[in-house]
């Protein structure tokens, strides 16, 4: 027998020892992430992880840290498929070290609009992109015996009211667009599960939707792996189990259990519909080698040689960078420049990810400040200004701090120290304390003065907390969510601020004590999330300018870091507007004045208004770049690496010009009625209009000429064409350059887009070299869906291959005739 059949074996033997309740019991959350063991049958207990960007585990604390990946979108901006997988095996290498078997990604939904909050954590507005890079993760991460989960199925684009939203597509949108990049992670990567959106899709929850579920996703599509609810996801027992929902999520009071048992008993849904997802969860326990006498689908042999996490964190952020404009070479940096401004509160406090699921506690962080000045050594006179502060929130408090956790009666039940005033536990306590057993959580901490001058401190939370400093009681109350999102309360909570005076030398006894609630959202899956924050005496935001503009006019060259935060980019919450959170455009302007040679650096997950775009003396889009952000930021602005990236998403220049604005649901239902055209292809239908840059535009630090091109009709099963482009470095650098393949039909049938992706490629070659890139273009890219006969329809004629540098610069074309 085969690996597989053995596994089949085995599962179809446990399948048969188990009765309703011991199948039932399968389907439900053993708590926050894991699923029950059944010792009986030789199951172990298996354990879920978030993130698409580093994997927590089942602790979310600061004393089990993680490697922190590039932002999703950073991995889509590499354009390279080979590399993501990396990405992937080293998200499964963190799995393995914190004992997690399944990880909670990739989030592959699309950039339908780029008020998405969540963007970030997504990979493009191109389905085709979407799937290429989401079936090289979950690659990459299976490769390493890890299964996951692509999320989330389907149309989660945006973040507003996303729990009980209803997404109104037709069918041909949602097949063509938001439907394929999951269709293509499932036929290419096979992933060993796959997560239910929170949504309705046309009238019918995601976690119950017969239609998608059973009909699409698995006799279409051919997928055998579970289907995991979000978490709080799943509403209903008949619906979600008839709907194909194998597990859901956390536990161990959910809709399944005792609902499902008797819901069976009742007739209401069939026993067999239960052995259905019982056989699914029983087959991935066997995937990830937890189910006895089942071969795991990777052997220990076989599993991918160790990989140094900090390394290849800092590679993928440097190939991920995109250089939009550099005017007069200014990039890369003279090393041997004797004085440079480094500008922005982001280039002292890195902002390596966004908000949310995704968030981790990094093992270590390299701020862009760290990074050039160890980068530059002691021959440059590197200077920092703030310049300009955008965040709404205060930091959490950097002097020491300590949490106690307290019982009912006062007692401490054990003590653990905080790197800042942030307080993070998710499905754990530090030192195994229980939920059960906790009452309060008492962080201290002592505040010395460097100067005369007011601090400010701020509780930031939900619940209810009481903060004394200097032996004055500031605040005893509660603080409330603003809406009905059970996440926010460590999402996004609010704040309340007090000042302290404090001289010169002066120390202050800092207690913040939050009481646990007895009840409410997230409090029976252990969640404790709050901030003590603090800031010192600053001066005011017109003198913190000025400041800037002195140290930029002072150097040779100024360089200013700009970002979003994490307020403003968030699962969670959509973005209000794309303009830059605080004084941080006119920061920009006023250094560009003063200094003829500033660069930008812009950290932000998802597009971002840049007026100043074109007085500046160059553009880098660093994404949120991980934990190695600072020593990639230096590789690249020095030139020891090239800025690999392409922008997978489009970039508007005002927001009025954004195709898709609207992301707030209107009586409930969020109507998709731009169809097909959003990104670039919304865009190529604009005459005399163009965005500020391009899908696909970005440039290295060399130059290539595209010299010809090649297009063979194929008519394979599922290749309609193989191309080849020839390019040529011209430049006097090696360089990279990722060569893209769009495919255009003659125009006839207003109801397609003039363009699409067909294929990518990316190359490499030595000062006046060639290279060819060779792109299979598949057989979709000729394909409508047919929506009278429910089936995808090929659509003879003749069609244009055009390659080139972005999806308004492709100097090749040619002719390609599909019969």
């Amino acid at each position: 027998m085969t690996a597989d059949a053995r596994r089949e074996a085995a599962v179809d033997a446990a399948l048969a020892r188990l009765d309703l309740t011991a199948k039932v019991a399968l389907l439900s959350g053993a708590d926050m992430w894991s699923l029950p063991a059944n010792e009986e049958i030789g199951l172990g207990r298996l354990v879920m992880s978030d993130g698409p960007a580093g994997v927590r585990g089942e602790h979310w604390t600061a004393d089990d840290p993680s490697v922190a990946l590039p932002s999703p979108t950073a991995l889509a901006a590499t354009w390279d498929v080979e590399l993501v997988r990396r990405a992937g095996r080293l998200l499964a290498q963190e799995a393995r070290r914190k004992g997690a078997h399944v990880v909670l990604a990739p989030t592959v939904n699309l950039h339908r609009s780029p008020r998405g909050g969540r963007h970030f954590e997504c990979y493009s507005e191109d389905p085709l992109l979407t799937g290429e890079i989401g079936a090289a993760l979950v690659a990459g991460v299976q490769d390493g015996g890890v299964g996951t989960t692509p999320k989330h199925f389907v149309a989660n684009d945006s973040e507003t009211d996303r729990y009980t939203v209803d997404i109104r597509v037709d069918e041909r949108t949602l097949r063509e667009l938001y439907l394929a990049p999951f269709e293509a992670i499932v036929r290419k990567a096979h992933p060993w599960g796959l997560m239910a959106a929170y949504n309705a899709v046309n009238g019918a929850s995601m976690s119950e939707h017969e239609e998608l579920n059973n009909r699409v996703l698995r006799e279409e599509w051919g997928f055998d792996g579970i289907l995991v609810s979000d978490w709080t996801g799943a509403r209903d027992t008949v619906r979600s189990a008839l709907g194909g929902l194998d597990v859901a999520m956390p536990g161990p009071a959910t809709v399944y259990g005792e609902h499902l048992v008797t819901a069976v008993h009742e007739g209401l849904v069939p026993e067999e519909t239960v052995d259905g997802l019982a056989r699914r969860v029983l087959r991935l326990a066997a995937r990830v080698g937890l189910l006895a006498g089942a071969p795991a689908a990777v052997p220990a042999e076989r599993l991918p040689a160790p990989i140094d996490g900090e390394a290849l964190v800092r590679e993928l952020a440097a190939r991920s960078f995109v250089l939009l404009r550099n005017e007069d070479g200014v990039l890369p940096l003279d090393r041997h420049a004797a004085r440079v401004a480094l500008i922005g509160s982001a280039a002292a406090e890195a902002r390596i990810g966004g908000g949310g699921s995704a968030q981790v506690f990094p093992t270590r962080v390299v701020s862009p400040l760290d990074g050039l000045r160890a980068a530059l050594g002691e021959g440059t006179a590197l200077v920092h200004a703030v310049g300009a502060d955008p965040r709404t929130f205060l930091p959490p408090a950097a002097f020491p701090c300590t949490a106690e956790l307290l019982g009912a009666d006062g007692r401490t039940l054990g003590t653990t120290a905080l790197p800042e005033g942030g307080v993070r536990w998710l499905g754990g306590l530090p030192g195994g304390v229980s939920f059960e057993d906790l009452a309060e959580v008492r962080v201290t901490g002592a505040l010395t003065a460097d100067a005369d001058g007011r601090h400010r401190l701020a509780v930031r939370g939900v619940g209810r907390f009481r903060l004394e400093a200097d032996g004055k009681v500031l605040f005893d109350g509660v603080l409330l969510p603003e809406g009905e999102d059970p996440a926010a309360a460590f999402l996004n909570p609010p704040e309340r601020r007090f000042e302290l005076d404090l001289a010169a030398g002066g120390r202050a006894a800092v207690t913040l004590t939050y009481t646990m609630p007895e009840a409410g959202a997230f409090a029976g899956f252990g969640l404790v999330s709050f901030t003590l924050g603090h800031a010192a005496p600053t001066a005011s935001e017109d003198e913190l300018i000025e400041q800037a503009v002195a140290a930029a006019r002072a150097a040779e060259v100024a360089v200013v870091v700009v970002g979003t935060t994490e307020e403003v980019e968030s699962e969670g919450v959509d973005r209000a507007g794309l303009r830059l959170p605080g004084r941080q455009d006119e920061l920009v302007a006023r250094v560009a004045a003063a200094n003829p040679r500033t660069v930008v650096v812009v950290n932000a997950g998802a597009p971002v208004l840049m007026p100043w775009r074109e007085s500046v003396a160059a553009v880098l889009l660093a994404w949120f770049p991980g934990q190695q952000a600072g020593e990639a930021l230096a590789d690249v602005l020095l030139g020891a690496v090239e800025p690999g990236g392409r922008l997978p998403t489009t970039c508007p220049a005002e927001e009025a010009d954004s195709p898709v604005w609207e992301v707030v649901p209107t009586e409930g239902r969020l109507e998709y009625a731009e169809g097909l055209f959003i990104g670039y292809r919304a865009w190529q239908r604009r005459a005399g209009a163009a965005p500020a840059y391009w899908f696909g535009a970005g440039a290295g630090y060399t130059d290539w000429s595209y010299e010809g091109m090649e297009a063979r009709f194929v008519g394979a099963e599922d290749t309609v064409a193989e191309v080849a482009v020839r390019v040529r470095n011209t430049g006097a650098r090696p360089g990279r350059e990722v060569v893209q393949v769009y495919l255009a039909p003659d125009g006839v049938d207003r109801s397609r887009p003039d363009l699409q992706l067909a294929g990518f490629a990316v190359v490499e070659a030595r000062p006046g070299e060639a290279a060819t890139a060779r792109v299979s273009i598949p057989l979709r890219s000729v394909q409508t869906w047919d929506t009278a006969a429910h089936g995808w329809a090929t659509r003879p004629g003749v069609y244009t291959v055009s390659a080139g540098r972005h999806a308004a610069d492709r100097p090749l074309t040619v002719a390609l005739d599909v019969v």
